[in-house]
């Protein structure tokens, strides 16, 4: 697996993570029509666009935009998080679905919410972005259902000068393989390991992947439980091997 070499000053910069009670730092606006959790300072030239979990705005997705906007201070981001599922997300009761009854919830959620609806999408919110607030260098960031909706917009003529995606989902090579920009993977223990090898080998361009074997799938978003110690610490060196990976490369 590939590593980051070189320091990046928002390393240990990260605030203390807050377990319970997380009071967001920024503020709803409508972007392109759609509601939109907008954080960090509004002159700042670069941006990153953050594509949430199924579960859509969870404090711990919350709290990671406002670290992503304040913990790098070599490089000031404004984080822009927009409401894709405009206020239907996922019910996380259903997750992992157990019984047949939340099978069938579930399979009907993801029925007429696929990726599909947000990849059209990016280019008109970007641009409104910009049109509001000036010129942006962009990063963008997935999780879950968010990984594939970054894997499929990393490609041939992206508008993302750098990617992530973190315990991502729909993983699968051809993705892997028209993407264009360096990426950065980080998995979870529950995802294939075999899918997250072959993913990695079909990726082209610099790389980091990582697997956090201990951690569960949505640990950097609204599954991770920041009451526990062990997450906690694995939450927040997950967005700081973020924050140096699109460091490197966003300039």
């Amino acid at each position: 697996m590939e590593s980051i070499r070189g320091h990046s000053k928002a390393c240990c910069n990260i605030p203390p993570v807050i377990s319970k009670g997380y009071e967001p730092k920024g503020k709803y606006e409508t972007i392109d029509g759609l509601k939109t959790y907008v954080t960090g300072p509004e002159s700042a030239k670069l941006a990153i666009l953050v594509i949430y979990d199924i579960f859509g705005y969870f404090p711990q997705t919350i709290q990671g935009a406002d670290i992503l906007s304040t913990s790098d201070e070599a490089h000031q981001y404004q984080v822009f998080m927009p409401d894709f599922f405009e206020g239907n997300s996922c019910d996380i009761a259903l997750y992992p679905p157990v019984t047949e009854e939340q099978k069938k919830a579930l399979y009907d959620w993801f029925s007429s919410r696929t990726p599909a609806i947000a990849i059209p999408r990016i280019p008109q919110i970007l641009a409104a972005v910009e049109a509001k607030y000036g010129k942006k260098t962009w990063a963008a960031l997935g999780f879950c259902w968010g990984g594939k909706v970054v894997s499929v917009t990393s490609g041939a003529d992206t508008l993302f000068k750098v990617s992530a995606q973190c315990h991502p989902a729909f993983i699968i090579p051809e993705d892997a393989a028209k993407v264009t920009i360096p990426m950065c993977f980080l998995a979870s223990g529950e995802e294939s390991a075999e899918e997250v090898e072959v993913f990695s080998k079909a990726l082209t361009v610099e790389k980091h992947v990582e697997t956090f074997q201990k951690q569960i799938h949505g640990w950097m978003s609204a599954r991770g439980d920041l009451e526990d110690e062990e997450c906690k610490k694995e939450y927040m060196r997950a967005y700081n091997i973020v924050l140096e990976w699109f460091g490197k490369y966003i300039d």
